[in-house]
């Protein structure tokens, strides 16, 4: 199997791509990362497809590896397992001797700012009940939810910054089994004192539907330490890095629909600012598609998961071929 073969195959988790949202939104992007080149025109828009809502769409022709766009998470948060070995902002890996007696840390002086907007929330209690509970229950999603629940009450975000994302449809347990989580995130705020105005968003109901958002729109963030600048490098860096770091979620990633057989690829290089960068060479209108799942699998594994994970049967060409 060739590296660029295995480079189209590697795992990205990823969000339903049926929506019902009626928009057409236009990005700027850059295909160059050269300080010294110009702007090109934004290569990529966001668009009602055929068959499956929302899809990101080429507005000009887009080169084998060239970089797309990048991507700011609106919230991320590192895998409790890794929680001293990463920036707590970023999610950069870092050397043991940076968290000195601290339980976490930050790579730079700006993280440590630009984390004011949850952090100085969330030090005024003591999560570990809460830290426990995803923990023991082998959840990651709450984390996320914690920590955006701490940008909406310092007034960082709106308690409505992922409505615009496709929630996952849950079942009558997976509610039920959510709110022990629901509990422990209000009381932590209560117990801290926070005022009542500032956590009347924080219902059982927000809660929920944030859960169901990150759910499926939530990525799992691989690092690939070091600058690997051509397609055949970062795609063999992707697939060496195997231990996430952390969840993250973005907004215009968001939009991109599933393919078994992608012609984009979202990578991590040092922290979890995303990349995206062409596959192989994308024609003007021609739809944008990543793997949600590890597509090296056979045709009805990546079946059976992408209808569990997901909500949907994948009708690729691939899928659509047998293999």
């Amino acid at each position: 199997m060739s590296p660029l073969f295995r480079y189209s195959r590697w795992l990205s988790s990823f969000k339903n791509p049926q929506s019902q949202k009626k928009q057409l939104l236009a990005f700027s992007a850059f295909s160059s990362e050269a300080a010294n080149e110009k702007p090109r025109p934004p290569p990529i828009r966001v668009g009602l497809t055929e068959s499956a809502g929302r899809g990101v769409f080429a507005t000009r022709r887009i080169g084998a590896g060239d970089l797309i766009h990048t991507a700011k998470p609106i919230v991320a948060h590192p895998s409790l397992s890794g929680i001293n070995t990463v920036c707590y902002f970023c999610l950069k890996k870092l050397n043991l001797t940076d968290f000195k007696s601290h339980s976490v840390a930050f790579c730079s002086s700006e993280c440590e700012v630009n984390a004011k907007v949850f952090y100085d929330v969330e030090t005024k209690e003591d999560w570990q009940a809460f830290d426990d509970y995803c923990r023991t229950q082998g959840l990651k999603y709450p984390l996320l939810v914690k920590r955006l629940a701490c940008m909406v009450i310092s007034g960082a975000a709106s308690a409505e910054s992922l409505d615009i994302l496709l929630p996952a449809s849950l079942s009558r347990d997976m509610i039920l089994e959510m709110e022990e989580g629901f509990g422990l995130l209000r009381s932590g705020f209560v117990k801290a004192n926070i005022a009542d105005e500032l956590i009347a968003f924080l219902t059982k109901q927000w809660y929920i539907n944030m859960l169901a958002r990150i759910r499926i729109n939530a990525f799992r963030i691989e690092l690939a330490v070091g600058l690997h600048e051509d397609l055949l490098s970062s795609a063999a860096a992707c697939i060496e890095a195997e231990v996430a770091v952390g969840n993250a979620v973005y907004m215009l990633p968001s939009f991109y629909n599933h393919d078994c057989d992608p012609n984009t690829h979202i990578i991590w290089i040092e922290n979890a600012d995303a990349r995206l960068k062409a596959l192989r060479d994308i024609e003007a209108d021609e739809e944008l598609r990543i793997c949600y799942i590890d597509a090296s699998m056979d045709h009805d594994a990546r079946q059976t998961i992408l209808l569990q994970g997901f909500g949907f049967e994948c009708n690729c060409l691939r899928c659509k071929s047998g293999d």
